[in-house]
């Protein structure tokens, strides 16, 4: 269930600048990786390798794609918020997405999201929300994103 609920354009501009919450934890598997970087075509060693991984990269062992790490931002933000009053949603796409620090395979994740922006457009509202997936015990975020999501009417 989401953490915070909110209907229609002036209830989601009434939450410019708040914290909206966090998602569960959810751990990064081998497999999850594994089956990412079939997807993707993505196949580099320091992901799919666990035994080149634990030797030869500076993490010490196997990473998630940085991409896998934001392909769960819309897995993890119904968690979080809740919007009724609107017929659809879609995402719009990023205003910027930036990687600090490696989440190695093992570790567990969760979103926390903040809505930035609130600008309502004929029919709807486009809304940015920046979105920072921490790593549970990490000292730096795994990624920083500002998705933009429109909700139509």
């Amino acid at each position: 269930m989401a953490q915070t609920t909110v209907e229609g354009i002036e209830g989601v501009q009434g939450l410019v600048g708040q914290h909206l919450g966090h998602s569960d934890w959810v751990e990064i598997t081998q497999e999850q990786v594994n089956r990412f970087a079939d997807a993707t075509g993505d196949h580099q060693w320091i992901h799919v390798d666990p035994e080149r991984a634990a030797k030869e990269s500076p993490f010490g062992g196997p990473i998630a794609h940085g991409y896998l790490t934001l392909s769960l931002i819309p897995s993890l933000v119904p968690q979080i918020i809740e919007i009724t009053g609107f017929r659809m949603g879609v995402n719009y796409g990023t205003e910027r997405v930036r990687f600090p620090s490696p989440v190695p395979v093992g570790a567990r994740v969760r979103a926390g999201a903040t809505l930035e922006a609130a600008t309502p457009f004929d029919g709807g509202v486009a809304m940015n929300l920046g979105v920072t997936m921490e790593i549970e015990g990490g000292t730096k975020p795994a990624m920083v994103a500002t998705v933009v999501y429109r909700r139509y009417l």
